[in-house]
């Protein structure tokens, strides 16, 4: 059976490893063996080939052209990525960011409800306010920036409309893009340590590090199975932002000692960041077959699926 899976936000850094992770996916994971056809809707053209995969290039904020690719498409599966995540751009930028963020959810929504199509939606920790930290799926979301309030805008709109649906909210996710430009932390951070430049992570902020393999396996193993509601897939670890590149660092043999402390920035126009949002990921180990993994583990991870990548 072929499963016809459309991501939005085709051409980013969490997209591209899904897609790159699809091609032996099935070989792993699913008793039924579906075959898994990628349709990756982006504004970029094709960037990227593989024998399951074909492009759609579109703006998502033209609606009639968006919903006739959806509809041209006909997928049995919609992973949203596509949105505005810099959290300072969307405190300065309200109107696009709710455009983008959440009008354009709205539009998906009501393709999905429609047609029947499941959603898998990608929310983020940022929901919380960070007093708590191990937040569970049933924690009521306190956003601190307009950024998080526009993903609850989103999850709301899809519990309302809809039943067939996933939100996941994932952690800080590590990982190397597949396609040029993705936006990844550890490959700035990979670059800067080559020149012996300093690199530096806060102590005040808390994560629970979740690597793009685990996750991009966790998203694809949820568009085969029957699971609904509220997700969160996170690493085991729980540690600070300092703590993880230092240890980080030291797995990939770079000096422990480049990376520095990041005092909180005290800058106009900047939105406030949460302290802990680390994530409990219990409910997604008894979801999914596919397992949760530590930073060391993680890393192990990110290292065999590289690709030509240099580390």
């Amino acid at each position: 059976m072929i499963k016809r899976i459309l991501i939005t936000g085709g051409a980013g850094f969490v997209a591209g490893n899904i897609i790159k992770q699809s091609l032996n996916f099935t070989f792993f994971y699913s008793e039924q063996k579906d075959e898994i056809k990628i349709i990756a809707l982006d504004r970029s053209r094709e960037t990227y080939k593989q024998n399951n995969l074909v492009w759609r290039t579109a703006d998502l904020l033209e609606e009639n052209n968006l919903q006739r690719i959806l509809k041209n498409s006909n997928p049995d599966v919609i992973i949203h990525l596509a949105a505005l995540s810099d959290i300072d751009y969307c405190k300065a930028n309200k109107g696009i960011a709710e455009k983008i963020n959440v009008g354009v959810t709205k539009n998906i929504v009501d393709f999905c409800s429609d047609t029947g199509c499941r959603l898998i939606y990608f929310s983020s920790d940022s929901v919380f306010d960070g007093r708590k930290g191990l937040y569970k799926e049933e924690d009521i979301p306190e956003p601190l920036h307009f950024y998080g309030k526009t993903k609850i805008a989103s999850e709301n709109i899809i519990r309302g409309a809809i039943d067939n649906y996933v939100i996941i909210r994932p952690s800080l996710i590590m990982g190397l893009p597949v396609f040029e430009g993705g936006n990844s932390f550890l490959l700035r951070m990979i670059k800067s340590l080559k020149s012996g430049e300093q690199v530096a992570f806060p102590k005040a902020e808390i994560r629970s590090p979740v690597d793009v393999i685990t996750l991009s396996r966790s998203v694809l193993e949820l568009s085969l199975i029957s699971y609904t509601g509220n997700l969160h897939i996170a690493g085991n670890d729980i540690l600070t932002r300092y703590d993880m590149a230092k240890r980080i660092a030291e797995k990939l043999s770079y000096p422990a000692g480049l990376i520095i402390d990041k005092k909180p920035e005290v800058l106009s126009g900047r939105a406030p960041r949460p302290a802990d949002v680390s994530l409990d990921n219990s409910r997604a180990k008894r979801v999914l077959k596919t397992p949760m993994a530590g930073l060391d583990k993680g890393l192990d991870l990110i290292i065999e699926n590289r690709g030509n990548k240099t580390l």
